[in-house]
């Protein structure tokens, strides 16, 4: 054969085989990209990704796409997932090859009108509870423990004066230093940053101390520690909705909060004290979580909702917001808080450890819906000349 024939054949076969892949590959353009990665319903709260703003960096070569998903939580648990996704709609939308990376990156959201966010804290994230002996600490601390877990840096800020177990529950002990003799550098237990005033007080003596002094006492502990480049402190409130409540909730700059409760009525009564109140200071409630749900018994399995049933779903629909998960009423709980490792951290691979993942990866979507803070951002002058 003819070289200028072989030659004009080599290039009938390569246009065909260009204008096959065109058809079974077409191209997508980077605004067709960005739709089709945004519709993709992110695993944590079942939402489109473009709720996030999470798809980012969108490259579109030929028929083959790569983009970055940063929904704005820790995504240790769920990167591959997302990632999987996301691919999956990109190639059946007809990209050849589609390369996705996922980005746990965490940003400060915006926090009370009238405050500003800490150096050194993206987030503040409040757990309450109406009343006393819900719960409310053992949540915090497995909360901290399972965003740690899920690759954020997370700090503890024990705000119960009156009875500080964080540091009994997070195996943590010593006093705060100081190296620049104004702040205290936070204990560090379990990759948590950690500073309560249980660590500055004999245990066995009772705090007899006033509102006021209590909540001067707590702002110093708050904007007197060293906080290193936290993504989430995690706050656990004195139980109750009172003076040092109120107080804490209009001058500490939270970017959301949590409300634990138990399923009988009369938990309910003082959680919805403690939710209004959030309302009432602008702070979001992310959520709730019925602790003590259910009780399996250990001989033969049986389930009893032995505090009630429906608590939190019924609080939920009357407040329009959202369960985080429930707790079951187990005796590991208490028992791995006792001994200083949190069941998040005793049991990182058990059911209980999931539920508690669950809740805190939930609640943290829920930070990375609400608007990016801009406190910090300076505002550009532009000069014009007349």
């Amino acid at each position: 054969m003819p070289a200028h024939c072989l030659r004009n054949r080599r290039r009938t076969v390569k246009a065909l085989v260009a204008t096959i892949k065109k058809e079974h590959y077409p191209m997508l353009t980077k605004e067709q990209v960005q739709e089709i990665a945004g519709a993709v319903l992110d695993p944590v709260l079942n939402l489109p990704l473009s709720e996030f703003k999470a798809i980012k960096n969108v490259v579109v070569d030929g028929d083959a796409v790569a983009v970055t998903v940063c929904p704005g939580y820790p995504v240790k648990s769920v990167a591959d997932e997302l990632a999987s996704r996301v691919k999956t709609a990109l190639t059946q939308a007809g990209a050849a090859s589609a390369l996705v990376t996922v980005s746990g990156e965490i940003i400060a959201h915006r926090v009370q009108r009238t405050l500003k966010t800490m150096a050194g804290v993206k987030n503040i994230i409040a757990i309450s509870s109406g009343k006393g002996g819900v719960g409310k600490s053992t949540v915090s601390a497995n909360f901290a423990l399972a965003l740690a877990a899920e690759g954020a840096r997370v700090g503890m800020l024990d705000a119960d004066i009156y009875g500080p177990s964080q540091p009994t529950m997070l195996g943590a002990k010593g006093q705060p230093t100081s190296r620049d003799g104004v702040n205290m550098d936070p204990i560090e237990s379990l990759g948590l940053q950690i500073n309560s005033v249980g660590f500055m007080i004999d245990p066995e003596e009772p705090m007899i101390w006033r509102g006021p002094l209590v909540a001067q006492a707590l702002t110093q502990l708050l904007n007197q520690t060293a906080w290193d480049n936290l993504d989430y402190l995690v706050i656990d409130m004195p139980p109750g909705t009172g003076d040092v409540q109120l107080t804490l909730s209009q001058s500490v700059p939270v970017t959301g909060a949590v409300v634990v409760t138990t399923p009988q009525d009369i938990a309910l009564l003082d959680a919805k004290k403690g939710l209004r109140m959030f309302e009432k200071v602008s702070v979001p409630v992310l959520g709730i979580v019925e602790n003590m749900a259910l009780f399996r018994c250990p001989k033969c399995g049986h389930l009893e909702h032995i505090f009630g049933e429906g608590g939190a779903k019924r609080m939920s629909e009357q407040y329009k917001v959202p369960v985080l998960g429930q707790l079951p009423l187990d005796s590991r709980i208490r028992e791995q808080a006792d001994s200083g490792l949190p069941t998040v951290a005793a049991d990182p691979d058990g059911e209980i450890a999931s539920i508690y993942r669950q809740i805190a990866l939930r609640a943290a979507a829920y930070v990375a819906r609400t608007a990016k803070d801009m406190s910090q951002v300076m505002p550009s002058v532009k000069v014009v000349n007349d």
